[in-house]
């Protein structure tokens, strides 16, 4: 589990491909120090395995349904990575509850300069589009955001960057048509299946109506 807090961007050192998908292997500075072999670790809010470390390096082993769910299939050497450890139980929980277990995709629409803010504004699928409210939390590359605003008619969502965020992580090098690593907040999705789930494995239809709401006191 991660909290969404990018603690270092690292640097794709090579990447090889196997059977199993791709060796991935990332240059670290800072982290380096505290990740051992079978430490889970956060590439652009996907969660990885370390299966081999050095005195500046840590490899991965990239299977394929991840580079199929991801954008880690589309690395090239030298480009930067968001990274985080996962979270000790004695850490602060200073974003939201990430598993690390990406989504799906988005593709950047508009991005708006607002001094040295910015706002960022995402398409999504529908199907994750329903698990994104305004003021509530997404993660994005691996980054704890507060939603700012969304538009379900075109299945968009916006959220506002500080500068330091935009600076610390690799966003600063995003542009319009850039695609994204999303995970929705897990909450919601425990909320979903609470409510809807019926006992019948066969029964995959969502209840949920305006009728229903009614029905039930909403």
């Amino acid at each position: 589990m991660f909290t969404g807090l990018v603690k270092e961007i690292g640097i794709v050192k090579s990447i090889n491909n196997n059977t199993e998908g791709i060796e991935l292997s990332v240059y670290s500075k800072s982290l380096i120090g505290e990740i051992e072999i079978d430490d889970s670790v956060s590439i652009n809010g996907a969660c990885q395995t370390a299966i081999r470390v050095s005195e500046d390096h840590f490899v991965v082993q990239t299977v394929h349904t991840s580079l199929e769910k991801t954008t880690l299939g589309k690395l090239r050497v030298g480009e930067e990575v968001n990274l985080e450890l996962a979270l000790r139980a004695s850490d602060r929980l200073g974003g939201h509850i990430v598993q690390g277990h990406v989504n799906a995709m988005a593709e950047i629409v508009d991005i708006q300069n607002k001094g040295k803010n910015y706002q960022l504004r995402s398409r999504v699928s529908r199907d994750q589009m329903k698990y994104i409210v305004k003021e509530g939390s997404v993660t994005i590359d691996g980054i704890s955001l507060t939603v700012a605003d969304v538009d379900r008619e075109s299945n968009t969502f916006t959220v506002s960057i500080i500068p330091h965020t935009w600076m610390n992580t690799i966003l600063r090098n995003r542009r319009i048509g850039s695609i994204l690593n999303i995970e929705v907040d897990i909450l919601g999705k425990y909320v979903e299946n609470l409510l809807f789930y019926q006992g019948n494995h066969t029964t995959t239809k969502s209840q949920m109506s305006e009728e229903w709401l009614r029905s039930k006191g909403f």
